[in-house]
C-alpha cells in the first residue's frame, strides 16, 4: 500500500484545490484530501484546531504519516504536528501566527469583521473581492479563474466560521514552540511571495530540521501556480 500523505487546504478553497498535485503525486503516496471545517462539503462542521488534530489522527491511525498544508492549512497543519506520529511536515506559505499579543487581537478584530460582511454580502460577491487581493498579483488568469470556482463550493456561514475559528489572530502563536518540533519540515514559498519567504526564513533559524525552498515564478499559492514542481520538493524532500 501507498504511504498516507494528507494535504490541507488554505481559506476559501476545497480539497479540489488540492487536485492536481495530488494527481502529480499519485503513483508515490496515497493522497488524502479532505475538506477542512467550514469549507466545502464541511461547511457545517465546527473549526477548531483541535478537533482537526483528532481527525487527521483517525484518518491514519497509528500509522506514520506526511501532512501538508497550505496557508491556513499549514497553521493547523503546524498546530497539529506536536500531537502526530508525522514522516514529514510540509508547510506552504504559512507562519506560526502572530506574536504580539497587540496586532494578534487587531487582526481577531479584523477576522471578525469580515467574517460579518461574508454573511452579509454572500460567496459570489465575497469571492470577486477577495480575489483582487494583491496577495494574488501575477497569476495566470486561468489559476485566477480556477480558485474563484473553488471558493463558489463554499458557504457564507461556513466561511465565516473559519475565519472566527481558525483566523491568525484566534490562533495562539507557536513561535516558541518551534524548537520542540524535530520532525523534518519543508517549508515552501513562491518566488513573488516576499512576506511568507521571510516568515519561512525566521521559522528555518527556529526548527531543528527543516529547510526552506522556493518556487519560482509563483506568488502566494504555489500549489495553484506550479502542482508540478510543489509535488517535485514532496518527492524529493522524502525520497
Amino acid at each position: 500500500m501507498l504511504p498516507p500523505l494528507i494535504l490541507l487546504h488554505g481559506f476559501t478553497q476545497t480539497r479540489q484545490s488540492w487536485r492536481r498535485t495530488a494527481t502529480a503525486l499519485r503513483s508515490r503516496y496515497r493522497a488524502i484530501t479532505p475538506d477542512l471545517p467550514g469549507h466545502g462539503q464541511a461547511a457545517d462542521r465546527t473549526p477548531s484546531f483541535d478537533a482537526v488534530t483528532a481527525y487527521l489522527r483517525a484518518l491514519t491511525p497509528a500509522t506514520p504519516f506526511t501532512l501538508a498544508g497550505y496557508s491556513m492549512g499549514g497553521r493547523i497543519a503546524l498546530h497539529a504536528a506536536f500531537n502526530l506520529p508525522l514522516d514529514h511536515l510540509f508547510l506552504i506559505g504559512a507562519s506560526p501566527g502572530i506574536a504580539d499579543p497587540q496586532e494578534r487581537e487587531q487582526r481577531k478584530q479584523a477576522d471578525a469583521a469580515l467574517a460579518t460582511k461574508i454573511e452579509a454580502i454572500g460567496v459570489e460577491a465575497f469571492a470577486r473581492e477577495w480575489g483582487r487581493l494583491p496577495l494574488w498579483d501575477g497569476q495566470a488568469d486561468r489559476v485566477k479563474a480556477a480558485a474563484y470556482a473553488d471558493r463558489l463550493r463554499n458557504t457564507p456561514h461556513g466561511l465565516a466560521a473559519a475565519l472566527r475559528g481558525f483566523g491568525t489572530g484566534t490562533m495562539e502563536p507557536l513561535w516558541d514552540r518551534l524548537p520542540e518540533l524535530t520532525v523534518p519540515v519543508t517549508l515552501i514559498t513562491g518566488e513573488r511571495d516576499e512576506k511568507f519567504r521571510a516568515i519561512a526564513e525566521r521559522m528555518v533559524e527556529r526548527l531543528p530540521n527543516a529547510r526552506h525552498v522556493t518556487i519560482p515564478g509563483t506568488g502566494h499559492a504555489p500549489q495553484l501556480e506550479a502542482p508540478e514542481l510543489v509535488a517535485r520538493e514532496i518527492r524529493e524532500a522524502i525520497s
